[in-house]
């Protein structure tokens, strides 16, 4: 895993210590090596910081240049299918130094061109490719967003990085905040792509291609697309037995995961006793490479701390565990970090769990890997469950009676949600967002569900009325998703994986893991295992109250149920108290009008009137709360 940086500036100077200062922000990513690599006379420099992982020695440096000359690559990533490509590349007479995935990169890209060596990929990258005899800088991603790459403009420089930071550190970049970003931010608790905190960049998608020569404009098209997956997936669908599928899963799995245990360093697995974790660990240790090193997080505040659950698990498997207990005061000393560490305002509270179990993690291993991408594969989110069971039923009642019962819903209090429902994560906010969607079919409680500022709101705070707001985005991936998939929880996980996986959990994580020069895998997110998925009838996702029901198959195979089963429960933290107490004096500090104003909020009316309910108990508005201080936090 590393850090990617460069310029295209045709006519400019100094481009070589530029790309140098670019990429030196971004040294937790790769403290192990830097390097340069720069053509004052085309006007390109790629930078590189290099967290080691495969082939330790010098030929594994960055920016390498393939063996013929032309190809020039800075990339963050693994290629897990690096072996069989090299030896196919070297039948066709390349020649290696080492055996770096990088090397079987720039050479395949040489030999295929880069379009062709993608498809043949199985990993997870974000690459900036400069072809020296076409003069043309290419960037990719991988098919899922695992990696990050944005890119963007300071004055007629084209910039691009593996963060923020690295664009910002270029003298001339702008930082003019985009308030139509703060809308969809606000909306969604983090910024979206395409769209940056910052006008002037913006994020390469997940299975994009961005293209572009020296003072030309970018040009950017999918090289992969998950509606073409989903579309093979349901036209092939598996044809045997719930078992037989089981089977075939674990085939796959078994696969995914022993191609992530390749590694020239120590490994190692989060553990936290749920279905995705624990199917990962087990599958690490069924491959009998001895004792699989896991690591969790546990928390001294009541109804947060799921550690046993871990330690449980890693005791029947046998695993070299390794947990710590967190106290509140830890948790709290972090939060004024957040904003340096993700760069651009998020506001997944569970950033801080994962934070500190790749801290952990990082003392003891350099890789490790996770079971991130089996609630949308697999149809594990509350939100999924809801819809296909009680809310179902609800939607078929006619509307006046919806709304009743909406209002009477409405009217208990947030202390009284979180009492009888407390084995529910965020119960009160999540019965909020329920009583909202009352009255709606399966696309607008998807929206409700997935949105912390409703759109109105939005659109209040704002004074932004893009048309998104009432649908948009959502609402033309729905489109899409409808038209492939005929079930509405089908199309749930569909968007979910265009969106809150790539923008939200995959980012979380990423900056999490590198701001300790932790290298995450995850096996789940091989783009096989997500066609066998989209390849099955929902029954054997969910059925009832049940998720992930094939998935649990392949795990009791090698855990009882009996250590799994219970209700699923979040990775988040108890920002609702901590705003009524700890955190209030910061919190209270962050709400003025004015830094609210200067973030692009230019009706703070609804914000402090959410401020004040929360205070008082009478309502929930923690995860609103949340995302605008994380938004009044960032360091622009």
């Amino acid at each position: 895993m590393c850090g990617i940086a460069g310029l295209l500036a045709p006519g400019g100077r100094d481009l070589e210590a530029t790309a140098e200062g670019m990429a030196a922000t971004l040294a937790h990513r790769g403290p192990d090596g830097a390097g340069v690599w720069a053509d004052e006379a085309a006007g390109i420099a790629l930078g590189h910081h290099r967290l080691a992982i495969i082939d330790l020695s010098e030929a594994g440096q960055q920016p390498m240049v393939s063996s013929c000359g032309r190809m020039v690559i800075s990339y963050n990533g693994e290629i897990y299918n690096a072996p069989e490509l090299r030896a196919e590349l070297e039948g066709r007479g390349r020649r290696f130094r080492g055996h770096s995935d990088t090397e079987v990169l720039v050479e395949g890209a040489a030999e295929w061109g880069i379009e062709a060596l993608l498809h043949r990929l199985i990993g997870m990258f974000a690459i900036a490719f400069w072809d020296r005899e076409a003069r043309r800088l290419t960037l990719v991603r991988d098919r899922f967003g695992i990696k990050p790459l944005y890119w963007g403009w300071a004055d007629d420089a084209f910039v691009f990085g593996s963060e923020l930071k690295a664009l910002t550190a270029h003298p001339n970049f702008r930082r003019e905040i985009d308030r139509e970003a703060v809308a969809r931010y606000l909306r969604f608790a983090y910024v979206p792509a395409p769209f940056s905190i910052w006008r002037a960049a913006r994020k390469l998608g997940a299975g994009e291609m961005l293209e572009v020569e020296p003072g030309g404009t970018p040009t950017i098209r999918p090289w992969w697309r998950l509606a073409d997956l989903v579309r093979e997936a349901r036209a092939q669908p598996f044809a045997g037995s719930e078992e037989e599928a089981a089977e075939a899963l674990e085939a796959l799995l078994r696969d995914a995961v022993a191609r992530r245990m390749v590694a020239d360093v120590p490994l190692g697995a989060f553990l936290s006793g749920g279905i995705d974790s624990s199917t990962v660990v087990a599958l690490m240790q069924a491959a009998g490479r001895g004792p699989v090193k896991t690591f969790t997080i546990g928390f001294d505040i009541p109804g947060y701390d799921e550690s046993r659950h871990a330690a449980a698990v890693a005791e029947h498997l046998e695993t070299e565990h390794t947990e710590h207990i967190l106290s509140p005061e830890d948790a709290l000393a972090l939060v004024p970090k957040l904003p340096r560490i993700y760069d651009e305002p998020f506001a997944d509270s569970s950033q801080i769990p994962t934070f500190f179990v790749s801290r952990l993690t990082r003392r003891h291993v350099t890789v490790a890997l996770s079971g991130d991408g089996g609630d949308e594969l697999f149809a594990g989110y509350t939100r999924y469950i809801e819809a296909a069971g009680r809310i179902g039923k609800l939607w078929r009642l006619p509307s006046w009676v919806q709304q009743i019962g909406a209002a009477a819903l409405d009217s208990v209090p947030a202390w009284a949600w979180n009492r009888a429902l407390s084995w529910m994560p965020n119960p009160a906010q999540r019965m909020q967002k329920v009583v909202a969607a009352l009255g709606a079919g399966p696309e607008a409680f998807y929206g409700e569900m997935v949105s912390v500022w409703r759109p109105p709101d939005v659109n209040r705070l704002t004074d932004e009325h893009p048309p998104w707001l009432g649908g948009g985005m959502l609402e033309e991936l729905w489109e899409e998703a409808a038209s492939l998939l005929p079930d509405p929880i089908a199309r749930m996980q569909y968007v979910d994986a265009l969106t809150y996986l790539v923008d939200d959990i995959l980012t979380k994580v990423d900056r999490a893991s590198m701001a300790v020069s932790l290298e995450v895998r995850v096996p789940l997110l091989d783009h096989r295992v997500a066609a066998f998925a989209f390849a099955q009838p929902r029954n054997r996702h969910l059925a009832g109250r049940l998720s992930k029901r094939l998935l649990r198959k392949v795990l009791y195979g090698h855990v009882p149920p009996e250590l799994i089963e219970r209700p699923k429960h979040g990775f988040g933290m108890p920002v609702a108290e901590w705003l009524r107490g700890p955190l209030h004096e910061w919190a209270a500090d962050l709400l003025s009008v004015q830094k609210l104003e200067a973030k692009g909020i230019e009706n703070p009316a609804p914000v402090l009137r959410a401020w004040t309910e929360h205070q008082s108990g009478r309502r929930d508005h923690a995860m609103r709360l949340w995302t605008v201080l994380m938004l009044a936090a960032h360091q622009g």
